[in-house]
């Protein structure tokens, strides 16, 4: 099976709003080995949440691997990982603040 080592997903998606970071494509499998959390803003500490969901299911409370953490302000988290996705398997983000980055890096199995 090739195996592809890319950038999954990068977003700087809309405050307070659950926003799909990366997707599985149809016939693959995906490993996210990094997760990286951003925070542009000068002043403020910003929150933010993860979910891996499951294809098929809509985002529920038992999808979080992240849940309200803090990112500081001008400051980046880091979340190493090994998480492996199905077919369709999402990866879901929110924030509280507009400034906040995320990115996802890891590899799809076709």
């Amino acid at each position: 099976m090739p195996q592809v080592y890319k950038i999954l997903g990068q977003s700087n998606p809309s405050v307070n709003t659950n926003t799909t970071l990366y997707t599985v494509p149809a016939s693959n499998s995906a490993v996210i080995s990094s997760i990286t959390v951003c925070n542009a803003n000068v002043t403020a500490n910003h929150n933010f949440s993860i979910a891996v969901v499951k294809s098929g299911e809509s985002l529920a409370q038992k999808h979080y691997i992240s849940s309200n953490n803090v990112v500081g302000f001008l400051d980046t988290v880091i979340i190493t990982s090994g998480l492996t996705l199905g077919n369709g398997d999402s990866l879901t983000v929110f924030t509280t603040g507009a400034l906040t980055s995320f990115s996802a890096f890891g590899s799809e199995i076709y």
